[in-house]
């Protein structure tokens, strides 16, 4: 097919050039449904063993929320990466947080990232913070027959609500059903130990740097009892990953801060691994 100029090809097809909704997942859905993740499957009767991530923890704290995820990648009973990243900025004032297949979780935020700068290039401006949960779990929903093929994907999302002034946490299930969460929640296969720490350890009006603190001692629980998931690795300098989110927007915290953290609440646990006071 040529354009309005002779002997001159078009670059881009047809559907490039209509006008349609401002999702970009829609329209790749509708053009190359086999670029997305839901639109593979695999043979009948085949198995796949695959990198699993754990553990995410998430908290509120006194006008932000706060998410860390643990760095271990595990498969079967080998320990696949140790340094993986689990927790990724969706855009300037949410984050998420990856268990599960570490591939198809993988690919599933970079989607969902562009997924959420499309909308604002196309209507000019941000998606509502529910908005954008609600997004989430319409491409959870989308992987739902992967994940009854043993590739689950189950992220965590929070994000700062510009109307309200407030942090949200939002959790999900397979079938891509949307939850709000109340002052924290985990995610993974660690979950269990991380949340029972966070029952004792959270409460309302914690500041940054007793959340980040909380946080650690959180995903020190959870690798203290869940071998998927990784503790601080003092000899390879591998900490937590740790993101706040608040009204100046989504960042990490610092490996140096990280380093001081963990170290005190080593410190604090030897001769003392169950962590009481």
């Amino acid at each position: 097919m040529t354009d309005s100029l002779p002997g001159r090809s078009r670059r881009l097809d047809d559907a490039f050039l209509t006008a349609g909704s401002s999702s970009f997942t829609e329209f790749v859905s509708a053009y190359r449904p086999e670029l997305l993740p839901a639109g593979r499957r695999l043979p009948s009767g085949a198995t796949l063993e695959a990198p699993h991530g754990t553990t995410i923890v998430t908290l509120l704290y006194d006008g932000g929320v706060l998410m860390a995820g643990d760095r271990r990648a595990t498969m079967g009973n080998v320990i696949a990466n140790r340094d993986m990243e689990k927790v990724f900025a969706a855009d300037e004032y949410s984050v998420v947080g990856i268990a599960g297949t570490a591939g198809i979780a993988i690919e599933l935020v970079r989607l969902y990232q562009v997924e959420l700068e499309h909308y604002e290039k196309i209507e000019g401006a941000i998606m509502s913070l529910e908005g954008k949960a609600n997004r989430l779990a319409s491409m959870i929903r989308g992987n739902l027959g992967l994940a009854m093929q043993g590739l689950t994907v189950v992220p965590t999302y929070a994000g700062f609500d510009l109307d309200s002034a407030t942090g949200r946490i939002y959790s999900y299930d397979v079938t891509g059903g949307c939850y709000v969460e109340g002052g924290h929640h985990s995610t993974g296969s660690g979950s269990v130990f991380a949340r029972g720490a966070l029952k004792k350890l959270w409460r309302p009006g914690l500041d940054e740097q007793q959340a980040v603190s909380v946080a650690i001692e959180a995903l020190y629980d959870a690798a203290d009892d869940d071998s998927a998931t990784g503790g601080p690795d003092l000899g390879r300098q591998i900490w937590p990953t740790v993101a706040l989110v608040d009204h100046a927007g989504a960042r990490f915290v610092a490996q140096d801060v990280l380093e001081g953290h963990v170290e005190r609440v080593v410190a604090a646990r030897r001769d003392n691994p169950g962590g009481a006071r």
